[in-house]
């Protein structure tokens, strides 16, 4: 080794070494000088990559030194390393020429004493809490007599034993062990494993599925109770849908299992106490409560039997009742032979009255008398008896139109609009309607003419006008008109629309 550190003689040329035999050198010489050192100090930087292994950095106020812990030690560490955690770690030194640097390589890490450890748990719980897993709102109310209780501890301590002679003295229930190691590396993943495993189970199955966890543990102190205060433990804790009870270590130990469970018990034992309730005093109770029903019972029926006596002595007697209805009876049944035979005497009276009316010659004076006023009432009726049709009509007019009032009153004003219309085109059509245009009607002897020789053989003659009529005495001396010569023969002209009747023609 000294060949290689010692100055070559003046004026000659140094050795020439390459990086790796150089490299080679300086850890061979490292790990021979040091081998196995334990180094105290703060750890700094942590990093976890996917390969499982842990670089960290340890340092005090003027060094840091570079540390690695392999996956397989990582894992069986009791307490997993944080930065700010003052620790002792054992390990051998080492270089790595990759990067020219030297390195510890750390086979067992410890906190640095009770301060340290402490700390660290302050720093844990708090930052827990503010994520709300010791929340008192997540907790869950313990049943009042679980059927199947699940207990995660050790089985081959004490304490399970306490525990089931506790709950057999109580009140003996189904009881599933998972057996898990209550310290050392193991210990935090295999309880967080029994609680989840608990959880997993489902209802109806081959094994029942608890309605209480108890994780359980005896006393100790605080390295041998830290599995109860890492992170997978208090989080599986939390996550519990099943309701969970912490007994971990005496009533002085405080775990962070405590904070995140629903209820913390100071001893094994109380857990068990905590779980069930006591068989004779439940038994004691029920007495105690049937024997109250049984009184109360007694007591409501006395209590209704005396006001049921208080009400019958306001009541009247029945016998009471019945007098009155006795004695009418009895006046009414003194009554009815009388009444009886006063009714059969007054309808032979009236029999008599009647048959003395039904007599032949009387019936044959009634019939008469009866024909003669049916023939007249017949005379009279056969001059009104259209007149009584044509009211009927009108009348089942008039209820045939309330009944359908909507459409008939359209059809009768549609009738009223028709009849309206005919009767204006009757007044057009009219001979006086004709007067107005200059016309007259020429009248004689009370008939109407419509010839010249008619009018001048009439003795009178009356002419209508549109205004009036006029009178005209006839003549007897006035010569006949001679006759004129005779005009062609007019067009021919629309034949005229045959005058009502009682109308005369106008031409």
């Amino acid at each position: 080794m000294s060949d290689l550190i010692d100055d070559p003689d003046p004026g000659e040329n140094a050795p020439e070494f390459s990086v790796s035999d150089l490299s080679g050198a300086i850890k061979r010489m490292i790990e021979g000088e040091f081998g196995h050192v334990r180094v105290r100090g703060e750890l700094g930087r942590i990093s976890r990559p996917r390969s499982g292994h842990v670089y960290l950095d340890i340092k005090d106020d003027r060094a840091v030194l570079s540390g690695i812990i392999w996956k397989g030690v990582a894992t069986r560490l009791a307490v997993q390393p944080e930065e700010g955690m003052e620790v002792v770690v054992t390990g051998r030194l080492t270089t790595f020429p990759g990067q020219s640097r030297y390195q510890i390589v750390i086979e067992d890490l410890k906190p640095a004493g009770m301060g340290a450890l402490m700390a660290m748990l302050e720093k844990r719980k708090v930052a827990l809490a503010a994520e709300g897993l010791f929340a008192a709102e997540r907790k869950q109310p313990i049943p009042y007599l679980p059927e199947v209780i699940g207990v995660v501890t050790s089985p081959s301590g004490a304490v399970i034993r306490d525990i089931l002679h506790r709950l057999r003295d109580r009140f003996p229930r189904k009881v599933l062990i998972w057996p898990v190691a209550v310290q050392g590396e193991r210990c935090a993943g295999e309880v967080a494993n029994g609680i989840r495993g608990f959880n997993a189970l489902t209802s109806g199955g081959a094994l029942p599925r608890p309605d209480l966890i108890i994780v359980a543990r005896g006393g100790g102190s605080v390295e041998d109770l830290w599995g109860f205060n890492e992170e997978i433990v208090v989080r599986a804790a939390a996550e519990s849908a099943i309701p969970l009870i912490s007994a971990v270590g005496h009533e002085t130990d405080t775990t962070l299992i405590d904070f995140a469970s629903d209820k913390r018990a100071p001893t094994p034992s109380a857990a068990a106490e905590l779980a069930v309730p006591v068989r004779l005093d439940l038994l004691a109770w029920l007495d105690g409560q049937g024997a109250r029903l049984s009184h109360a019972q007694s007591q409501a029926i006395a209590l209704r039997g005396q006001r049921l006596r208080d009400l019958a002595r306001a009541m009247p007697r029945a016998e009471t009742l019945l007098d009155g209805p006795r004695q009418r009876l009895d006046a009414w049944a003194e009554r009815l032979p009388a009444a009886l035979t006063r009714s059969v005497q007054m309808r032979k009276v009236g029999l008599s009255e009647t048959a003395g009316a039904l007599r032949p010659a009387l019936l044959r004076r009634a019939v008469t008398s009866d024909k003669r006023r049916l023939a007249n009432t017949a005379a009279r009726l056969n001059t009104h008896a259209l007149v009584r049709d044509i009211h009927q009509k009108r009348r089942d007019l008039d209820r045939v139109t309330a009944r359908f009032s909507d459409a008939a009153n359209r059809q009768v004003q549609g009738w009223r609009e028709r009849i309206a219309t005919l009767d204006r085109l009757r007044e057009t059509l009219g001979y006086r309607a004709t007067l107005q245009r200059g016309y007259a009607v020429v009248r004689g002897d009370g008939a109407v003419l419509t010839t010249r020789a008619a009018a001048a053989a009439a003795k009178a003659l009356e002419i209508e006008f549109a205004d009036g009529k006029l009178d005209l005495a006839a003549r007897p001396d006035t010569p006949a008109p001679s006759p004129r010569r005779a005009k062609p023969p007019a067009p021919p002209r629309a034949k005229p629309k045959t005058p009502p009747e009682g109308q005369g023609s106008l031409f």
